[in-house]
């Protein structure tokens, strides 16, 4: 009898070969035989929320009203607030009934958007490197990427307008991720109001990931996508409470800026999803309401481990700028300690040798060949651990020789 196989959807045999599995898998394998790794591959916040937050989460989690489905778009208090605090920091202003929407967290909105408006034989552009999400995102909805070196000057935006001016069909999206996530990379007053005038002049529509808006050091402030003049008439801008509040497992963020691709979004959902748990929503109110001052606080925090983990890197041979924003740091691995290894295989070896885990920066795309993503979500002294780790590594000297698993 012929074997009957499962075959899955032409959309998941798209999707390239998800390179953090196999570091998923080794970090499991080395703290299964007792390695202690010193993990900073992902941007998860290992800081508590804010203690009003989780009050507010738990009295709102007994009321028996917040246990039934809510609105799939989010409640209008907490689209009010997002309106509030969007007009608080970066003076715009947005309706909260059909220019703001709540997501279950950033990726989720990025995904279904790109669902709501990317289909077979459409494209969109994404600069490289870039979060994965943003490939695969629009992968999943059956779209191409077209993809374009990452930049944040007018150098970058002509090669953009060249690439879009010279495809057909013509690509309907254009991705954009600043503060950036891996690279850190940042913009200055005036980028976005040249991003608004291209894509009024090509017809492209545009997503903002502003995940990192809030996470910023030294005075520098993040210019928001819609506070350009005319942005909210050619694209949508994606906030989240994850990174600033250090609510990432709540799964909370919002979609805001053109009311047309809100509506899109919303469609989505609402097929989708009955939306986000009602007490954490409420939390979250509580959160964009009461917490500026935990928010601050958190920078200062990631701008101290920042400066002790870029002037370790430098001083053992990694070049490193220091980032304004996010709560990574993008590094450049010496050339002659990956002698010829791609950053993939050499992140293998930092946890099986230095028992030290960061993200390679080909995961991220072919741009990001030769360097680490390195997330501050560890304390001071674990990060200086982590470097002197990496140090005795690159000396030839293993923190520990992985035992061999006796057999049975």
């Amino acid at each position: 009898m012929k074997e009957f196989k499962i075959e899955p959807a032409e959309r998941i045999k798209r999707l390239p070969p998800y390179l953090f599995s196999r570091i998923n898998a080794l970090k499991l394998q080395m703290r299964q035989e007792g390695a202690d790794i010193i993990d900073l591959g992902m941007g998860n916040p290992s800081d508590p929320a804010p203690k009003i937050v989780i009050d507010k989460l738990c009295e709102a989690a007994r009321d028996p009203r917040n246990h039934r489905y809510s609105a799939s778009k989010g409640i209008k208090n907490l689209r009010m607030e997002v309106a509030k605090k969007y007009q608080q920091f970066w003076n715009v202003q947005l309706d909260p009934e059909t220019e703001v929407l709540a997501c279950i967290g950033s990726k989720e909105g990025f995904s279904h958007l790109c669902l709501a408006m990317l289909g077979h034989g459409d494209t969109a552009v994404v600069p490289d490197p870039a979060f994965q999400i943003h490939n695969y995102g629009v992968a999943l909805a059956g779209a191409n990427v077209i993809s374009v070196p990452l930049g944040n000057d007018q150098k970058f935006l002509d090669n953009i307008a060249g690439v879009i001016e010279h495809l057909y069909p013509k690509p309907k999206l254009l991705i954009l991720n600043y503060p950036n996530n891996p690279t850190t990379m940042t913009v200055d007053d005036g980028f976005f109001e040249a991003v608004v005038d291209m894509a009024k002049r090509l017809g492209v529509a545009v997503i903002h990931d502003f995940a990192y808006g809030l996470t910023c050091f030294d005075g520098y402030k993040a210019p928001s996508f819609l506070s350009a003049k005319g942005a909210k008439d050619v694209g949508v801008e994606i906030i989240t409470l994850s990174k600033p509040y250090n609510m990432a497992g709540f799964r909370i963020g919002f979609m805001a800026g053109n009311k047309d691709m809100i509506n899109y979004l919303a469609t989505i959902k609402g097929y989708y999803d009955y939306g986000i748990f009602q007490a954490i929503q409420i939390a979250g109110i509580i959160a964009m309401r009461h917490c500026d001052k935990d928010v601050v606080a958190q920078n200062l925090k990631y701008q101290s481990r920042r400066d002790v983990l870029c002037q370790g890197l430098r001083r053992i041979g990694w070049e490193v700028e220091t980032p304004r924003a996010s709560m990574f740091v993008w590094a450049k691995v010496p050339q002659e300690h990956l002698q010829g290894k791609s950053t993939i295989d050499y992140a293998m070896d930092l946890i099986k040798h230095a028992e030290v885990a960061v993200s390679p920066g080909r995961a991220f795309g072919e741009n990001g060949e030769g360097f680490m993503r390195i997330a501050l979500v560890e304390n001071e002294q674990r990060l200086r651990q982590a470097v002197r780790n990496i140090s005795r590594f690159q000396q030839e000297k293993p923190v520990r020789k992985i035992k061999a698993k006796k057999k049975a």
